[in-house]
């Protein structure tokens, strides 16, 4: 489910939801997955609570906590995917793509954090998923390799 705070335009949910569901295949991500389309402060406020780092964002990932799951909800449950607009919009003109391009390259880049990948330690796995997917998607440069040697991947 794609639920936006404010309508934009610009993206078309339905279209979002129909790639994040192929995406999610592709990943092996099995459950529900909630993806939020946000602004800056929801996000900074997430950011803050749930990583100690009180500034705002692109994409956050919360996987399902399966600990805490009763074990028939298990599988029906994947997880949430938050994206700022405000920043994905910022981004897609740095980068010279539309707003709906980079918000997949954020679903691409979350769903696979929901499928317990994870950049910061795992020795490259997620980049090469993720750039094997970017060019089965055809999308433009996975959000890892535009942050290597920036300030590091952001979700």
């Amino acid at each position: 489910m794609i639920l936006e705070r404010r309508k934009s335009k610009e993206l078309n949910r339905l279209a979002l939801a129909r790639f994040a569901n192929r995406v999610q295949r592709a990943a092996g991500l099995r459950g529900e997955v909630n993806i939020l389309l946000t602004g800056d402060a929801e996000i900074q406020r997430l950011n803050r609570e749930f990583r100690r780092k009180d500034t705002p964002t692109d994409v956050l990932s919360f996987p399902a906590e399966h600990d805490a799951v009763q074990p028939a909800l298990r599988r029906a449950l994947g997880g949430d995917i938050v994206i700022s607009t405000k920043t994905a919009r910022v981004q897609a003109a740095e980068i010279g793509h539309d707003l709906s391009t980079e918000v997949k390259v954020l679903i691409l880049h979350g769903m696979l954090h929901l499928a317990g990948y994870d950049h910061e330690s795992d020795h490259g796995q997620m980049r090469r998923l993720e750039q094997k997917l970017r060019s089965e998607f055809n999308l433009p440069p996975a959000l890892i390799e535009r942050t290597v040697g920036d300030r590091g991947a952001r979700s």
